[in-house]
């Protein structure tokens, strides 16, 4: 078993997926980058990494077969899963106004934003507590971690499937938060803003324009950073004594002044 803890973090080569691996790997952990598609992106990402252990997994998290063989390699190769951090997730395809939505991008959507977040909590989970039965290492802090956005609650109708599914995956924090809770599982949601990333490169002028004039207090873009170092912080025990809570990585978007 390794002697390190590690993570999982999924959808992690590119945009916030890596900017999480990178600080979890300066925190010390062993990291797994998941990608779907693009191996030379999550290459990129696992060179950043500096010396800790790191693997490379292909999967589709909407499939359950690549998600079983994405706990195979990353328990087959270290022994021990400390943390899962879902972060992979899909734009709505076409971004139809939701009176011209297709069932397939329904099904594309939710089945890698919320499905497959579902049951990569319940696997890591599963994996989690048979470690903990087994008498685990001092360090060990088991903590899932579901990368929400403020669509969880900010309403895009040309996005309608996209905001279904980060409000799902809020419920999905709360559901394993409460189950878990009895065995020292911790779980979070972190809720990002607008974060600057290839997700966001084609409305960088647009989004610029209005955090300058104020759409968020804090009036700059986010980083991919500022969402790592939040789940860095989460995951090594920063804030002890919860779990299920929401944490807000918007520059204070979600704030809301009377009369506004």
């Amino acid at each position: 078993m390794l002697a390190r803890p590690t993570a999982l973090v999924t959808g992690g080569s590119r945009g916030i997926g890596r900017g999480i691996c990178v600080e979890l790997a300066r925190a010390g952990y062993a990291v797994a980058v998941n990608y779907q598609g693009n191996e030379a992106a999550a290459r990129e990402t696992q060179a950043l990494l500096g010396e800790v252990e790191s693997l490379v997994c292909q999967a589709d998290v909407s499939r359950a077969e690549d998600r079983a063989c994405l706990l195979e390699q990353v328990l087959g190769a270290w022994g021990r899963l400390d943390v899962l951090v879902n972060n992979a997730g899909i734009t709505s395809v076409g971004r139809r106004d939701i009176l011209e939505a297709t069932e397939e991008s329904w099904d594309q959507v939710l089945g890698v934003n919320l499905k497959g977040a579902f049951f990569l909590c319940q696997s890591a989970a599963n994996a989690m507590r048979t470690l903990l039965d087994s008498g685990p290492p001092p360090e060990f802090r088991p903590c899932l971690v579901n990368v929400s956005s403020v669509s969880a609650y900010a309403l895009s109708t040309n996005r309608g499937d996209y905001c279904v599914s980060k409000a799902g995956l809020a419920m999905v924090t709360q559901l394993f938060a409460l189950r878990l809770a009895e065995q020292g599982i911790r779980v979070y949601e972190v809720r990002p803003g607008v974060i600057e990333s290839d997700m966001t490169a084609g409305a960088k002028e647009k989004y610029t324009k209005l955090i300058a004039e104020g759409l968020t207090p804090i009036r700059r873009w986010g980083t991919a950073e500022d969402v790592g170092k939040a789940v860095t912080a989460l995951v090594t025990g920063a804030l002890p004594f919860s779990t299920g809570e929401v944490v807000n990585i918007d520059g204070g978007y979600h704030l809301r002044e009377f009369g506004k």
